[in-house]
């Protein structure tokens, strides 16, 4: 497999650092709102490669944290007159209801910031004993001069950096570039100790200490989106390499914008979209869907005219899973000369599959593989064939749309006892050729969403 390093700029093959084994982070939300679609992306792309690298046989240990203390928590705490922990838990339940709504698997460990206050100050004294940081009244920053390879994530020269740097009002700096580690306590703000005084953690020294405790000093791939690579990301190399004097991470993974309507999102142009509110209108799936059908590094354009094509390539998907259950509950034979052939073409679409995943996670090369497979698996349907065939070709379907956490709701659809009893019903009055009963409730089944279709294998249904 060869993954797109942001670190150096080119494919590289991926080489984990312990053969057969993968420790992975993604940078997860800062729980104060709702998750938006941008949010959206990074969640979906990173549980896709962590499922294809298991897939591909690693055993991966992923974790992505939760942003529990932060200037913007404490600014909705206020507002609601609330505390900031009650703030986290409130949007940390509702992001595990829209993750599980995406058909997002839980990370092996999901830290929080104020669980690692210990490992913080450990890794801000380490960086201040090392003279790589400094103590102002309380706060401490770091000296992004002293790390001579500042700036090489992000790819931008330091004196175009500093162009942009600023000393705010408040802040006791020796230099404009440097950041801050710790933040001495404020009014109505959470504080712990610290040798410095009561304070709390800046951003960027929370991810480095939750990595270092759960995964250790160096990790095999660092993730998120391409609005981290600069400052967060690059600030996280500069204090975790000071530190431990080792590699941070091996590979870097950023993933694209998603534009709406061609337009970036914003709140003042009334385009900000919440995940909650695109699912509520056209459900989760396809979000997912939208996000995996593009190269994770290529932006993404939102718009309605976009989310229904997905979700109308999710109904073919499901269709050909449907199909293969009916027929498989149907097929006369059990196995039909010519099968292990026909299952050998099918396989092709299994390396064709695996040829654009193992090339930088190609997720829209890996969704028309997908396709092609329908396609041929509708084209052999057509006419009739074996269980052994049909099982064969349901069994390749779900182990890609698997790698791909798609078709995930399949099992969720049922037909509830009272419109099982319409369908046998029905069956029954045709049998006794009252035609008139049959079309009543048929009528009456369309009436309730569910549409039949009468085959020479017996009667499909679906819904409308």
């Amino acid at each position: 497999m060869k993954i797109f390093n942001t670190l150096t700029r080119k494919k590289e093959e991926f080489i984990p650092l312990t053969p057969g084994k993968v420790k992975m982070y993604a940078c997860g939300p800062t729980v104060y709102n709702y998750i938006h679609i941008g949010n959206a992306r990074p969640i979906c792309v990173f549980d896709t490669l962590r499922r294809y690298l298991e897939y591909r046989g690693y055993e991966v240990t992923f974790v992505q944290n939760f942003t529990d203390v932060d200037d913007k928590l404490i600014k909705k705490a206020n507002e609601e007159g609330i505390t900031v922990k009650e703030v986290a838990e409130r949007y940390i339940k509702e992001y595990i209801t829209d993750a599980e709504g995406l058909g997002i698997r839980p990370a092996t460990f999901h830290p929080r910031a104020t669980e690692n206050m210990d490992k913080i100050i450990e890794i801000v004294k380490t960086l201040v004993d090392k003279g790589y940081a400094y103590e102002a009244n309380g706060d401490v920053y770091f000296r992004t001069k002293k790390f001579d390879e500042y700036g090489k994530l992000s790819h931008m020269p330091l004196e175009e950096l500093e162009s942009g740097a600023r000393i705010a009002v408040g802040e006791q700096k020796e230099d404009a570039m440097d950041f801050a580690l710790w933040k001495a306590a404020k009014a109505g703000e959470p504080a712990w100790d610290s040798p410095w005084g009561k304070g709390r953690p800046g951003w960027h020294i929370e991810c480095t200490a939750m990595i270092n405790n759960l995964l250790g000093d160096t990790i095999d791939i660092h993730c998120g989106g391409q609005d981290l690579i600069f400052p967060h990301h690059e600030n996280e190399i500069a204090q975790s390499e000071c530190c431990t004097g080792k590699e941070y991470a091996r590979y870097w993974m950023h993933n694209g914008y998603i534009n709406v309507d061609n337009r970036k999102m914003s709140k003042s142009l009334n385009n900000f979209f919440t995940v909650r509110d695109v699912a509520e209108k056209y459900g989760y799936e396809p979000i997912k869907f939208m996000m995996l059908q593009a190269h994770y590094r290529s932006p993404i354009n939102y718009s309605v005219e976009v989310i229904e094509q997905c979700k109308a390539a999710l109904e073919r998907l499901y269709n050909c899973r449907d199909n293969l259950d009916f027929m498989l509950k149907n097929a006369a034979e059990e196995t039909r000369d010519g099968d292990a052939d026909r299952k050998a073409a099918l396989a092709k679409r299994r390396d064709q599959f695996v040829t654009a995943m193992d090339d930088d996670l190609n997720t829209a090369d890996g969704i028309a593989a997908v396709f092609d497979l329908v396609k041929d698996i509708n084209t052999a349907l057509a006419e009739p064939q074996s269980r052994d065939y049909i099982r064969y070709a349901a069994g390749l379907f779900d182990e890609l749309t698997n790698v791909l956490g798609l078709v995930y709701n399949r099992n969720k659809e049922s037909l509830d006892s009272e419109i099982e009893a319409l369908i046998e019903k029905r069956q029954q009055a045709r049998k006794n050729k009252d035609f008139k009963t049959a079309d009543a409730i048929r009528d009456e089944l369309k009436a309730k969403g569910i549409i039949l279709e009468d085959t020479p294998q017996g009667v499909k249904w679906s819904r409308a």
